[in-house]
């Protein structure tokens, strides 16, 4: 079996090993860098391979149901490392590592329902969580988010990167992070970059899960990885008048709004032809500048335009510098409404509360809660449910 799999078989033998245990690592891997709509390149999957009982467990028979169903000594090695034993008194000694080819010939859907009851662990879930939620349908119920556990510890250096160096003394390289992913075959530098990034990530949780239980931080751990599902799960979407405003758009004047407006679509229009990220066609702050220019009757030049581009681009200006006054998108610009005496009153009160606690607890005090969430609570204590989690709410003094 080897490790990139793209097709039906390959991924039957993968599930085979998929299936007896109840902790599965994953990685994703897209295209945002290379393409107009990002899509699902690789997903990385590491299974343990070969486990150890502790003597107390392995005396009363309770553990090797968790990974071991059918009864079997272990799975083959693959890896080489040894991690900490996990609360169910299971030490990991190895693990396979594989590469799911989802551009492949292959019928997602069985892996799907494998991995559902699965604990699923990530590092910095967000982004993996809404890639598997868009490519592969799938939504986890329980994670272990690798980075939510070492900032819990009051870890500083949180990267995968500083982790496996901390834990494993391991210089992990990031030659491949701007790679084409959606590019077949994958070069052996990168399918290598690729399984790194899931590698570690089932001693690295065992370790991080001991860590946790010595200092009783483990209920605070399930609690801000439910909300990281929670978050993961709501869509980002916005609306079409929301889409063009990019940073800096707030100071313009409304008639270069409008521009602006029109040569953002034309950008979008192009990327899609192109097959390519917007900012390949030209990047915000240059779209802010060519909209200014434009309204005060110069006309911004690329020398990588093509003419049929170049001709595009400034007859969409000239269209946009022409509407009537009654269709100039309206501006927002930030408010200036300054927050009341209470307000700031309240706010310092739980900044004060949180930097005692995260003192004590050698924890960052924005992981508590960051300035803008205390100030959002501080105008309306309403919003600290949907903003904090217990632990954090109880640690700055809010019932």
């Amino acid at each position: 079996m080897t490790n990139v799999i793209a097709s039906n078989t390959g991924l039957s033998e993968l599930l085979k090993k998929i299936d007896p245990a109840d902790r599965v690592a994953l990685d994703t891997e897209a295209d945002s860098l290379h393409s107009y709509k990002e899509k699902l390149c690789l997903i990385q999957i590491s299974v343990p391979s070969a486990v150890t009982l502790s003597d107390a467990e392995r005396s009363r028979g309770t553990a090797s149901s968790a990974l071991l169903r059918d009864g079997k000594p272990a799975l083959p090695t693959c890896g080489g490392y040894v991690a900490a034993p996990t609360s169910l008194g299971i030490t990991v000694r190895s693990v396979c590592d594989f590469i799911v080819d989802p551009l492949g010939n292959l019928d997602s859907e069985p892996l799907r329902h494998a991995l559902q009851p699965k604990e699923i662990v990530l590092h910095g879930a967000d982004y993996d969580l809404r890639m598997l939620r868009r490519g592969l349908n799938f939504t986890a119920v329980r994670i272990f988010d690798t980075v939510i556990a070492a900032r819990l510890l009051g870890i500083r250096e949180f990267s995968l990167a500083a982790l496996v160096k901390r834990f494993f003394g391991v210089e992990l390289h990031k030659h491949s992070q701007k790679a084409d992913w959606a590019v077949r075959p994958l070069p052996p530098r990168m399918i290598k970059y690729a399984l790194n990034d899931v590698h570690y990530l089932l001693p690295l949780a065992a370790k991080l899960e001991e860590d946790l239980d010595r200092l009783h931080r483990r209920e605070w751990f399930r609690q801000s990885c439910e909300r990281a599902i929670e978050v993961a799960s709501t869509s980002r979407e916005r609306s079409q008048d929301e889409l063009w405003r990019i940073s800096g758009a707030g100071a313009l004047e409304p008639r270069t709004g409008a521009v602006l407006r029109a040569l953002w679509q034309w950008r979008e229009k192009e990327a899609e032809m192109a097959d390519r990220p917007p900012f390949h066609i030209l990047q915000n702050h240059e779209l802010l500048k060519a909209a200014e220019s434009f309204t005060s009757g110069n006309v911004p030049d690329y020398r990588y335009f093509s003419a049929r581009r170049r001709e595009t681009f400034c007859e969409v200006a000239k269209s946009a510098l022409q509407l009537p006054q009654s269709e100039w998108p309206v501006m927002r610009h930030r408010s200036a409404i300054r927050p009341t005496a209470d307000i700031v009153r309240r706010a310092e009160q739980l900044r004060t509360r949180r930097d005692k606690s995260a003192g004590q607890l050698e924890l960052e005090p924005p992981f508590i809660a960051s300035r803008g969430t205390l100030e959002a609570i501080a105008a309306d204590p309403e919003q600290a449910t949907r903003l904090l989690v217990p632990w954090q709410r109880e640690l700055i003094g809010i019932g």
